[in-house]
């Protein structure tokens, strides 16, 4: 049994890999993330047109963009089609997605199998209740993360930013792979047992170049009520913060439509590196925008901003 942060546990092995019991989860001051030196600024991003068609021949001299309203220099610019991905599907198992879970199941065995490749990519598969589980740790392998699939059970409570925060603290941001940082989370939004806030969540996310993917069980029930509609606020607040994409499916069956669209979008993305010409090192959140400068209506998708740099304190 290893040792994460002060009473969050993570448990090695075969039987779910790590467990966090929110009740007792609680992040401490020591174990922090705080920003790192930024030279340059790296933007994954994606371009649709006005149907909603993913649109991947444009070019560098197609792109403006501005930092707080500033414009910046473009350094370097590149078409993505083949990027290594890290892809943390996290799903909810709360007591109230239960008539739903074989839905998920089938939808997210389809998704490892069509979008992880052997030897560039990685998945990893945790559910969420009232508590976190680990099914499969970080593996190339389609199968395993199938296999583990298979293994998730409805459980009780919904620790949902616990989930996501936890899957970025302790497994994505330790792993330095190259390419694409991304978490997808199948829930209804609500959140009843987690310690940690939705606010540390996005932050972590924000510092960790990570996009993050939801979709929502929510639409798929025969009314929606008002705590819904707020759950499917907070999945929206997930994607537009760190430039993934909220989907609100209204049918079971379109989960795995939905994941098809997750994984194409995520073979079909520009990236661009500029120099901030803003070098104070303030720690303050920059907002970001991307414009294009064709003649055409296109929608550009990409996180909205990063944390700036932070000089430490001087010891006195």
């Amino acid at each position: 049994m290893t040792r994460l942060i002060p009473a969050w546990i993570l448990v090695l092995g075969i039987a779910p890999g790590f467990t966090i019991r929110a009740q007792d989860a609680a992040p401490d001051a020591e174990d922090s993330v705080f920003p790192v030196f930024v030279e340059r600024v790296n933007l994954f991003f994606t371009v649709a047109d006005d149907d909603g068609n993913l649109v991947t021949d444009l070019t560098e001299s197609d792109f403006l963009v501005f930092e707080d309203g500033a414009p910046q220099t473009i350094e370097d610019f590149e078409a993505e089609t083949e990027l290594p991905l890290t892809i943390a599907l996290i799903v909810d198992v709360s007591d109230s997605i239960r008539d739903k879970l074989r839905f998920e199941q089938e939808a997210a065995i389809e998704f490892f199998y069509s979008t992880i490749e052997e030897g560039r990519d990685q998945g990893m598969l945790v559910t969420f209740d009232s508590r976190v589980d680990l099914l499969q740790d970080f593996t190339d392998n389609p199968e395993a993360l199938a296999e583990a699939t298979r293994r998730m059970r409805a459980g009780g409570g919904t620790a949902l930013y616990d989930a996501i925060y936890l899957a970025i603290d302790q497994k994505i941001a330790p792993s330095n792979r190259e390419g694409r940082r991304v978490v997808v989370a199948i829930s209804d939004g609500d959140d009843n047992a987690s310690r940690v806030s939705l606010t540390e969540t996005l932050e972590l996310a924000q510092r960790n170049d990570v996009a993050i993917y939801t979709i929502s069980t929510n639409s798929t029930a025969n009314f929606v009520n008002p705590e819904q509609r707020r759950g499917d606020r907070t999945l929206e607040t997930f994607a537009l913060e760190t430039g993934g994409k909220a989907f609100f499916p209204f049918r079971l069956e379109d989960l795995a439509v939905n994941f098809a669209d997750i994984s194409e979008e995520l073979r079909s993305q520009y990236t661009l590196i500029y120099e901030p010409t803003n070098l104070a090192r303030d720690g303050r959140y920059r907002e970001i925008r991307i414009a294009t400068t064709a003649d055409r209506d296109f929608v550009v998708q990409h996180r909205e901003g990063y944390y700036a740099p932070l000089d430490p304190t001087p010891e006195e």
